[in-house]
């Protein structure tokens, strides 16, 4: 369900209890047992949605272009439960949820800290998978909800404005973009990425995409962090399948960066290979496609794309 890029893993409910007695077993055994699971009885029935995602810094986005997006909608049924919204499927799910000491609890697949609860708002702190047990510290990704009905006749706005990037992370990505573009050694992942259109119908193009479901927890982030472009030739001089990555730069100029296939050190080949991908590149890929740059945040900047070029020759 969430989509935050390297900062989760996964992990089965039954490791809260690893958690819990390793936890337990540094403190005095008498005052473990003072402590209180975390309850969220008061707040039962509530609407929440997330408003925003961000690090430590207050940034939504990091150095490499990925951004932590605010998309839950959830409501606590139970000590026991909790429903949250799935885009995918439109719809409000059941989740078991696990709760642990210290305001720390687990639900769809994912470990959360309250950092702070109302009937108003609630702060989460995403928490990560260390081995066999959970870092308290956290990741230092913090969630922010507020209830529907506080959006609504409190802040009288609407949650999708709420959900824009502040106004530092358009300074920061606009840093980002003149650096990129400066040199393209600086490239990053575009939010909206490059599109390659087809200009002959000898050339097809087909992006992959990521379906988001439960094993990914909903992440599709890799659509953007990634683009990956399956490119096939028709009536090329010859059969061909070549996989390598490129830069395309603010101005729509595509630049080969590197094959994407091993060479278990044979210096020649790949060398043949870097050259025979350029070419390519330079013939079919220049005069048959139009190039669109990505962009972030309205900034047009230098990003790359992994392309998987299949050629096949006409047919006698």
């Amino acid at each position: 369900m969430l989509s935050t890029h390297n900062h989760i893993k996964y992990l089965s409910a039954a490791l809260l209890l690893i958690t819990v007695i390793a936890y337990s077993g540094c403190k005095d055994p008498g005052k473990a047992k003072e402590k209180h699971l975390i309850s969220f009885k008061e707040y039962n029935g509530i609407n929440y949605s997330e408003v925003a995602r961000r690090q430590k810094n207050g940034l939504s986005f990091n150095e490499y272009g990925y951004q932590l997006e605010p998309q839950w909608k959830m409501k606590f049924v139970s000590d026991d439960s909790v429903s949250i919204f799935s885009p995918t499927k439109n719809t409000f799910i059941n989740f078991p949820l696990t709760r642990g000491y210290d305001s720390v609890f687990n639900a769809a697949r994912s470990w959360f800290k309250i950092k702070k609860l109302s009937k108003d708002s609630i702060v989460m702190e995403i928490l990560q998978a260390k081995g066999d047990s959970i870092d308290i510290a956290g990741s230092k990704v913090y969630m922010l909800f507020y209830a529907d009905n506080y959006v609504k006749n409190v802040l009288h706005t609407d949650t999708s404005i709420l959900r824009h990037p502040s106004r530092k992370d358009t300074l920061f990505v606009k840093s980002l973009a003149a650096k990129a573009n400066k040199n393209i050694n600086n490239a990053f992942s575009a939010r909206q990425p490059v599109q390659l259109i087809s200009k002959s119908p000898l050339v097809t193009v087909n992006q992959r995409h990521t379906k988001p479901d439960i094993m990914n927890n909903f992440d599709a982030s890799d659509d953007y962090l990634d683009p990956t472009f399956d490119i096939t030739i028709h009536k090329a001089y010859k059969d061909f399948y070549y996989s390598f990555e490129i830069c395309v730069d603010d101005k729509g100029q595509m630049h080969l960066t590197r094959p994407l296939v091993g060479f278990m050190g044979d210096e020649g080949a790949e060398k043949a290979y870097i050259q025979a991908s350029q070419s390519i590149m330079n013939s079919y890929l220049q005069y048959y496609l139009k190039v669109v740059p990505g962009s972030t945040l309205g900034f047009v900047h230098a990003s790359t794309v992994s392309l998987h070029v299949e050629g096949k020759a006409e047919a006698k």
